[in-house]
């Protein structure tokens, strides 16, 4: 993957419309596994924090890359199709981890961190946040340039000004509402 053809989409998009046109959604969930040794050398091997270990304990996971809404899973790892879609013209990366979708415990820092860390063009983080300082998180523990919520707004629990004021309280500039 991300071998130039000149015959992608994503290179013939980048190419008439500019790299700015080209937003790669990457939506994988995770695999967790017991260590580096019982993971394909060709996925990267992320550490989770303890309390995001897995089911029986796993402190070590791939982030596999789901399609049809997180319905069927394919044999390949969010970090290469973030390197690939970058080395091919992407212009931006919007990661979506599957897990967290819909949890409002917080984004996923550990994919944020990999993907993020694995690129130059910038990442959005979405999927997880519940509270305002869940974007603090997300700036502050990883490279991210953007971070997005939906639900947590589209139900009322959280006000976009709250998370505008959480942001400005911890000194992280953020867009203005327009009005």
């Amino acid at each position: 993957g991300g071998t130039k053809t000149g015959e992608t989409s994503i290179e013939t998009i980048s190419k008439v419309y500019g790299v700015q046109a080209v937003v790669v959604s990457i939506d994988p969930k995770r695999v967790y596994i017991k260590s580096r040794e019982e993971c394909d050398a060709k996925h990267t091997v992320v550490e989770l924090e303890e309390d995001q270990a897995g089911p029986n304990g796993e402190r070590l996971c791939w982030y596999q890359c789901t399609v049809r809404g997180g319905r069927e899973a394919r044999d390949i790892c969010a970090v290469s199709v973030a390197k690939a879609s970058e080395q091919l013209g992407a212009g931006e990366i919007m990661l979506n981890c599957i897990d967290m979708d819909g949890q409002c415990s917080g984004f996923d820092l550990a994919l944020m961190r990999a993907v993020s860390d694995a690129v130059t063009i910038p990442v959005i983080a979405s999927s997880g946040a519940g509270k305002p300082v869940h974007f603090s998180e997300v700036f502050k523990r990883t490279n991210v340039q953007a971070a997005l919520a939906a639900g947590m707004f589209h139900r009322k629990e959280v006000e976009i000004e709250d998370v505008k004021k959480h942001m400005a309280e911890e000194e992280i500039p953020s867009r203005r509402i327009a009005r």
